[in-house]
Protein backbone atom coordinates (compact mmCIF):
# COMPACT_ATOMS: atom_id res chain seq x y z
CA UNK A 1 0.00 0.00 0.00
CA UNK A 2 1.37 3.33 -0.59
CA UNK A 3 -0.42 5.55 1.62
CA UNK A 4 0.92 6.02 5.49
CA UNK A 5 -1.29 7.82 7.91
CA UNK A 6 0.46 8.92 11.29
CA UNK A 7 -2.38 11.35 12.82
CA UNK A 8 -5.62 11.75 13.05
CA UNK A 9 -5.65 14.33 15.73
CA UNK A 10 -7.86 17.01 15.26
CA UNK A 11 -7.67 20.22 15.91
CA UNK A 12 -10.57 21.60 18.49
CA UNK A 13 -9.05 24.41 21.06
CA UNK A 14 -10.89 27.51 21.83
CA UNK A 15 -10.20 30.56 20.69
CA UNK A 16 -8.58 29.12 16.89
CA UNK A 17 -9.60 31.05 13.95
CA UNK A 18 -10.60 27.55 11.92
CA UNK A 19 -11.40 24.03 13.32
CA UNK A 20 -8.85 21.95 11.70
CA UNK A 21 -10.36 18.99 10.17
CA UNK A 22 -9.18 15.18 10.65
CA UNK A 23 -6.14 14.27 8.37
CA UNK A 24 -7.13 13.84 4.93
CA UNK A 25 -7.96 10.21 3.74
CA UNK A 26 -7.21 8.65 0.50
CA UNK A 27 -10.80 8.55 -1.41
CA UNK A 28 -11.93 11.68 0.22
CA UNK A 29 -12.59 14.27 -2.05
CA UNK A 30 -9.62 16.83 -2.13
CA UNK A 31 -10.60 21.11 -1.03
CA UNK A 32 -10.49 23.20 -3.02
CA UNK A 33 -8.03 26.38 -2.65
CA UNK A 34 -7.05 29.08 -4.55
CA UNK A 35 -3.26 30.19 -3.52
CA UNK A 36 -0.06 32.65 -5.18
CA UNK A 37 2.70 31.43 -5.81
CA UNK A 38 6.12 32.61 -5.15
CA UNK A 39 5.00 34.77 -8.65
CA UNK A 40 2.12 36.27 -7.38
CA UNK A 41 0.19 33.96 -10.01
CA UNK A 42 -3.20 31.68 -8.61
CA UNK A 43 -3.10 28.51 -8.65
CA UNK A 44 -6.33 27.09 -8.07
CA UNK A 45 -6.92 23.20 -7.59
CA UNK A 46 -10.14 22.94 -9.45
CA UNK A 47 -8.51 24.45 -12.50
CA UNK A 48 -6.69 21.54 -12.80
CA UNK A 49 -9.44 18.86 -13.20
CA UNK A 50 -8.49 16.48 -15.75
CA UNK A 51 -4.65 16.27 -14.26
CA UNK A 52 -3.43 14.81 -11.51
CA UNK A 53 -1.80 17.11 -8.95
CA UNK A 54 0.88 16.56 -6.22
CA UNK A 55 0.64 19.06 -3.17
CA UNK A 56 4.14 18.48 -1.61
CA UNK A 57 3.76 20.00 1.80
CA UNK A 58 6.89 20.96 3.83
CA UNK A 59 7.31 23.14 6.88
CA UNK A 60 9.16 26.37 6.10
CA UNK A 61 11.40 27.67 3.26
CA UNK A 62 14.67 28.35 4.47
CA UNK A 63 15.79 24.73 5.80
CA UNK A 64 17.87 22.46 4.47
CA UNK A 65 15.48 19.62 4.02
CA UNK A 66 12.73 21.56 2.77
CA UNK A 67 14.85 22.77 0.00
CA UNK A 68 16.36 19.73 -0.92
CA UNK A 69 12.29 18.21 -1.09
CA UNK A 70 11.58 21.53 -3.57
CA UNK A 71 14.36 20.86 -5.41
CA UNK A 72 13.68 17.43 -6.32
CA UNK A 73 10.26 18.50 -7.63
CA UNK A 74 11.98 20.65 -10.02
CA UNK A 75 14.59 18.24 -11.06
CA UNK A 76 11.60 15.52 -11.71
CA UNK A 77 9.24 18.17 -12.84
CA UNK A 78 9.18 16.98 -16.67
CA UNK A 79 8.88 13.38 -15.31
CA UNK A 80 5.65 14.27 -13.04
CA UNK A 81 4.49 16.53 -15.91
CA UNK A 82 4.93 13.26 -18.38
CA UNK A 83 2.87 11.22 -16.09
CA UNK A 84 0.35 13.88 -16.52
CA UNK A 85 0.93 15.12 -12.39
CA UNK A 86 1.67 19.20 -11.84
CA UNK A 87 4.01 19.21 -8.63
CA UNK A 88 3.40 22.12 -5.98
CA UNK A 89 5.24 22.91 -2.65
CA UNK A 90 2.60 24.29 -0.19
CA UNK A 91 4.22 25.94 2.84
CA UNK A 92 3.04 29.07 5.07
CA UNK A 93 5.63 31.10 4.20
CA UNK A 94 4.73 34.53 2.51
CA UNK A 95 5.25 35.59 -1.41
CA UNK A 96 8.12 37.80 -0.76
CA UNK A 97 9.98 35.04 1.07
CA UNK A 98 9.02 32.16 -1.21
CA UNK A 99 10.26 34.73 -4.20
CA UNK A 100 13.77 34.96 -2.94
CA UNK A 101 13.74 31.30 -1.59
CA UNK A 102 12.85 30.35 -5.32
CA UNK A 103 15.40 31.94 -6.80
CA UNK A 104 18.37 31.18 -3.96
CA UNK A 105 17.54 27.73 -5.06
CA UNK A 106 16.70 28.10 -8.92
CA UNK A 107 13.54 26.61 -8.98
CA UNK A 108 12.36 28.65 -12.05
CA UNK A 109 9.13 26.24 -12.78
CA UNK A 110 7.74 24.18 -9.89
CA UNK A 111 5.03 26.68 -8.32
CA UNK A 112 5.91 27.13 -4.72
CA UNK A 113 2.34 27.89 -3.27
CA UNK A 114 1.87 30.35 -0.33
CA UNK A 115 -0.21 29.10 2.57
CA UNK A 116 0.43 32.39 4.18
CA UNK A 117 -3.34 34.19 5.17
CA UNK A 118 -4.54 32.83 6.87
CA UNK A 119 -1.94 31.02 8.19
CA UNK A 120 -1.91 27.39 7.16
CA UNK A 121 -5.40 27.49 6.21
CA UNK A 122 -5.36 24.57 3.14
CA UNK A 123 -2.77 22.66 5.54
CA UNK A 124 -5.65 23.07 8.46
CA UNK A 125 -7.82 21.87 5.41
CA UNK A 126 -6.24 18.89 4.89
CA UNK A 127 -5.61 17.96 8.25
CA UNK A 128 -1.68 18.16 8.39
CA UNK A 129 -1.35 21.16 10.47
CA UNK A 130 1.20 21.44 13.30
CA UNK A 131 -0.75 23.58 15.89
CA UNK A 132 2.36 23.27 18.51
CA UNK A 133 4.66 24.46 15.67
CA UNK A 134 2.59 26.92 13.39
CA UNK A 135 3.65 25.03 10.10
CA UNK A 136 2.42 22.02 8.11
CA UNK A 137 3.44 18.67 8.20
CA UNK A 138 6.02 17.06 6.02
CA UNK A 139 3.44 15.37 3.65
CA UNK A 140 2.78 14.29 -0.11
CA UNK A 141 -0.99 14.16 -0.93
CA UNK A 142 -1.50 13.42 -4.80
CA UNK A 143 -5.28 14.36 -6.53
CA UNK A 144 -6.15 12.46 -9.16
CA UNK A 145 -7.62 13.79 -12.32
CA UNK A 146 -11.20 13.66 -10.42
CA UNK A 147 -10.66 15.76 -7.83
CA UNK A 148 -9.74 12.81 -5.58
CA UNK A 149 -7.22 12.35 -2.74
CA UNK A 150 -5.56 8.92 -4.39
CA UNK A 151 -2.24 9.59 -2.23
CA UNK A 152 -1.20 10.28 1.38
CA UNK A 153 2.26 9.87 2.94
CA UNK A 154 3.53 12.23 6.41
CA UNK A 155 7.52 11.89 6.40
CA UNK A 156 9.28 13.00 9.42
CA UNK A 157 10.01 16.66 9.85
CA UNK A 158 14.24 16.50 9.61
CA UNK A 159 13.39 14.08 5.99
CA UNK A 160 13.53 14.71 2.25
CA UNK A 161 10.45 12.73 0.89
CA UNK A 162 11.26 10.13 -2.13
CA UNK A 163 10.52 11.76 -5.44
CA UNK A 164 11.00 8.29 -6.76
CA UNK A 165 8.50 6.94 -4.48
CA UNK A 166 5.70 9.16 -6.57
CA UNK A 167 7.01 8.92 -9.57
CA UNK A 168 6.41 5.11 -8.94
CA UNK A 169 3.19 5.41 -7.67
CA UNK A 170 2.09 7.77 -10.84
CA UNK A 171 3.54 5.16 -13.08
CA UNK A 172 1.60 2.17 -11.59
CA UNK A 173 -1.58 4.41 -11.81
CA UNK A 174 -1.10 4.80 -15.70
Amino acid sequence: MHNLMLSNKQNTSKGDRMTQAGMVQVGDPAWNFSLKDQNDKTFDLCEQAGKRVLLSFHPLAWTEFCAAQMQSLEEKRDVLLANNCIPVGISVDSIPCKKAWAKSLEITKTPLLCDFWHHGAVAQKYGIFRDENGFSERANIIVDEKQRVVFVKIYPVHSVPDIEEIVEFLEEKI
